[in-house]
């Protein structure tokens, strides 16, 4: 059929084939008369066009039209009219040669979901942190995760562990929960704030809580210093000695008020002490303190370190003058823990999980505060859950472990807020030679990878450093929403109008990586705008979330390859797109069906997933592109007859997909 023919036969024969896509309105039912393109090129260029009517109807029902109708050439003419059709149509994305292929839509869904699995493994094995355990803890939790049920945590009654400096007590911990989730260093003083972990036996399930040490002996500045392994290295040398002393002498008050809180609201007390070392003062003290304050709670006394069944006997006889029942455990090889768990569920009482709850309703969004050290992580934290959760002091370093709080949001939303230590970079931690913060920062690291949401907080003075960018790559390449907070923001002199405006745009030109990311303003050491971190939070997971329909999808793809192709190459090839969807979320993944992916050049690349966050959105997340080499069927492959008992499920099932000149 000529150009001619073409223009002036009826409208039914003109679209003939249905569109596919569902964002499209029936313009043929509400039109009288068609309407058409008109671009006044020479009539030479003119002749040697060619097309079909399927590829004409795709572009007259195609959204393509907005490009087209601003432009000063567009021209509206009825069906009596003849049409000129130039070159421009298949440089818009669609071939006029191309044959309508039959594309099964279940395989492409299935390839589709295997290589975004496929990629997200590749990219876990790259992103390597070095822990020997969290090969064990891997398998630990998935065991622990078939097996619980749907109680909150909130709802679950407390075991908290309490003792002297380095007994034992992260090491008992990490036994009870089954996995590393407490720093476990031969020295004092390692754990400062409360770090809570999920924990079953039999029918029973509870949390388990660990606490720092507590100091009960009068000491000096010095020595407290010494047994709390409190580092003077990093980033004290701008802070007075004043003030630094003054930080110092606070810290075991501040690790003191963390266990109480974690021993008041416990169901069950595990008093801890050390076997090997005997009976010390500050054991019998804190048992005083335990009896005269904590009497009507269950206290279990557990002597650590007695690895031997013997031994261990006559190393928990010498804590009888405590009052308690002394029980001889160990941490490490398990020895006794299975005796200590029935007398713990001996004084729990069971929780019933809620009925007619899933896997969805029970979902609750993890928000990893990550950052440099004292950029105000912890004070963040603190200003959320309106309590001291965690002890915030200027000594850089003083969080450790990875600290997880439970947090209901303005609209009631739950949330897991998860505080980190400070990430410092690798040469300086190794520098520094310390076990302890090259053990946080792993569990800083740990924390991105098992949260929705990171909250990056750079401080406002020092603005985007080096580290930051680094933490931001991070954080992009591990698919996670990302929220940046400006923190300590009352410390911008002479603050205006246009503060904010020019301060987003230094932030945007230096942090590139996270060019989606809302910024938000906060002060937390007065609790000013941290509320605007839940709400973009909240607003940055739903993005992360969002599934668009294959339709949609493939529309919006439409429309940015008619604005803009990829170039040929020199021997005349051009890419072509035969089908696109969206195989995973969180994050969002894209998977791209086309003839050779070598044929999309990372400026095109970067051009499509420009074009689905501006016609679709997905802010404040990462969104990945999959290109996928798939041949195009020969005219006799994957067609089959339909018969007349199963031809409406083949074309639900079968879509007709032109190829499209990407």
């Amino acid at each position: 059929m000529s150009v001619h023919e073409l223009c002036t036969s009826p409208l039914s024969e003109r679209f003939s084939q249905p569109s596919t896509l569902s964002r499209v309105s029936k313009l043929s039912s509400t039109l009288s008369t068609p309407l058409f393109l008109k671009t006044p090129y020479t009539k030479n260029r003119v002749s040697s066009i060619s097309i079909n009517s399927f590829n004409l109807s795709i572009l007259f029902k195609n959204s393509i039209l907005k490009f087209y109708k601003n432009r000063p050439n567009f021209v509206c003419k009825s069906s009596d009219e003849e049409v000129v059709l130039e070159e421009e149509v298949e440089e818009a994305g669609f071939d006029s040669d191309s044959d309508v292929d039959s594309i099964d839509t279940e395989q492409l869904e299935e390839e589709a979901r295997i290589a975004a699995k496929e990629y997200a493994l590749s990219l876990s094995r790259e992103l390597t942190i070095e822990d020997t355990n969290d090969r064990k803890e891997g398998r630990q939790k998935k065991r622990r995760s078939s097996s619980s049920n749907s109680v909150p945590d909130n709802l679950l009654p407390r075991v908290t562990i309490v003792g002297r400096p380095n007994v034992g007590k992260s090491a008992l911990f990490n036994r009870l929960v089954g996995g590393n989730n407490a720093i476990v260093v031969d020295e004092p003083g390692v754990t400062r704030d409360r770090l809570y972990g999920r924990s079953f036996w039999g029918a029973h399930e509870f949390m388990v809580v660990d606490t720092g040490g507590v100091l009960t002996v009068s000491k000096s500045p010095a020595n407290v210093m010494e047994d709390l392994a409190i580092s003077t290295s990093m980033g004290m040398d701008e802070i007075p000695l004043a003030s630094r002393r003054a930080a110092i002498a606070r810290m075991p008050s501040m690790i003191e008020k963390q266990a109480t809180s974690a021993v008041e609201e416990a169901s069950v007390i595990i008093f801890l002490v050390d076997g090997q070392a005997g009976l010390t003062a500050a054991d019998v003290e804190i048992a005083d303190w335990l009896r005269k304050n904590f009497s009507d709670k269950a206290i279990i006394l557990g002597v650590n370190k007695c690895e031997s069944p013997r031994k261990g006997i006559m190393q928990a006889s010498e804590f009888w003058s405590l009052g308690f029942s002394p029980l001889p455990i160990s941490a490490v090889s398990g020895t006794g823990t299975g005796e200590l768990l029935d007398l713990v569920c001996s004084h729990l009482k069971k929780v019933e999980a809620s009925e007619g709850s899933n896997e969805e309703e029970n979902y609750i969004p993890a928000i990893a505060i990550i950052g440099r050290p004292n950029v105000g992580k912890s004070s963040i934290l603190n200003a959320l859950v309106g309590e001291d959760r965690t002890i915030v002091s200027p000594i850089s370093g003083t969080t450790r472990d990875a600290i997880d709080t439970e947090f209901n949001g303005p609209d009631g939303q739950k949330f897991k807020l998860i505080d980190t230590a400070g990430i410092r970079r690798r040469a300086a931690v190794a520098s520094s030679g310390s076990t302890t913060e090259g053990l946080s920062v792993n569990r800083a690291l740990r924390a991105i990878r098992r949260s929705d949401v990171v909250a990056l907080v750079i401080e406002a003075l020092a603005c985007v450093t080096e580290q930051d960018c680094r933490i931001a790559e991070r954080i992009e390449q591990e698919g996670k929403a990302c929220v940046v907070v400006v923190n300590k923001w009352d410390t911008i002199p002479n603050k205006n109008l246009q503060t904010a405006s020019y301060y987003e745009e230094d932030v945007r030109q230096k942090l590139r990586t996270l060019d989606w990311a809302p910024i938000v303003y906060s002060t937390a050491m007065v609790a000013q705008s941290v509320e605007k971190i839940i709400v973009a939070a909240s607003i940055v997971e739903k993005e992360r979330s969002r599934r668009l329909s294959t339709a949609i999808l493939n529309q919006v793809v439409q429309e940015a390859l008619a604005f803009k192709s990829p170039p040929r190459t020199r021997g005349g090839k051009r890419g072509r797109l035969y089908y696109c969807t969206q195989a995973a979320i969180r994050p969002p993944t894209f998977v791209f069906f086309v003839n050779d992916p070598k044929l999309f050049s990372d400026t095109y690349r970067r051009y499509m997933e420009k074009q689905l966050r501006t016609d679709v959105g997905f802010a404040g997340t990462p969104i990945r592109l999959l290109w996928r080499s798939r041949r195009k069927s020969g005219k006799g492959e994957g067609r089959s007859a339909p018969t007349n008992t199963n031809s409406t499920s083949r074309q639900d099932r079968k879509v007709a997909v032109t190829s499209l000149v990407a």
